[in-house]
C-alpha cells in the first residue's frame, strides 16, 4: 500500500460545549489549524505517472477550506457538531471521501503539540 499526504492550514474560532465549568475551551477562542489529508492506494491502482493521486488534484480541497472554514466560527459552520478537533477531522473526512475514494485519514492540529485524527477501521 502506498500513501501520500498533503498539509493545509486555516484559522478559525470555536467554543466547545459540554465541558466542566471554568474550562478555558468553553470560552470563544481560536486556533491556527493544520489539516493533513492522507490518500492510499495499492501499487496496482497507481496511475500511469505512478501517483496515488496528483497533488494538484487537491487544489479544490484547499479552495473549499478557504471558502468554508478559514476565518470563520466553526460552531456556525459545523452546525450540529461540537467543533472539537476530533469532530472536525471526521466532518472533513465525510465531506471529501466521495470525491477522493483514496482518502484514508484526516489529521487536525490545533497547536504544535496536539493532533486528532480520523481513520476509518479497515474492512
Amino acid at each position: 500500500m502506498l500513501s501520500i499526504r498533503k498539509e493545509f492550514s486555516f484559522s478559525a474560532s470555536h467554543i466547545l460545549e459540554h465541558l466542566p465549568e471554568g474550562h478555558p475551551c468553553g470560552r470563544m477562542h481560536g486556533h491556527n489549524y493544520v489539516v493533513v489529508v492522507e490518500l492510499r492506494a495499492p501499487e496496482s491502482d497507481l496511475d500511469k505517472a505512478g501517483f496515488v493521486r496528483d497533488y494538484r488534484e487537491l487544489d479544490g480541497f484547499k479552495r473549499w477550506l478557504d471558502d468554508t472554514v478559514d476565518h470563520r466560527h466553526l460552531n456556525d459552520v459545523m452546525a450540529g457538531l461540537n467543533p472539537s478537533a476530533e469532530h472536525l477531522a471526521l466532518w472533513i473526512f465525510r465531506r471529501w471521501r466521495d470525491e477522493f475514494p483514496e482518502l484514508s485519514a484526516v489529521s487536525i492540529s490545533e497547536t504544535p503539540k496536539t493532533w486528532a485524527e480520523y481513520r476509518p477501521l479497515a474492512g
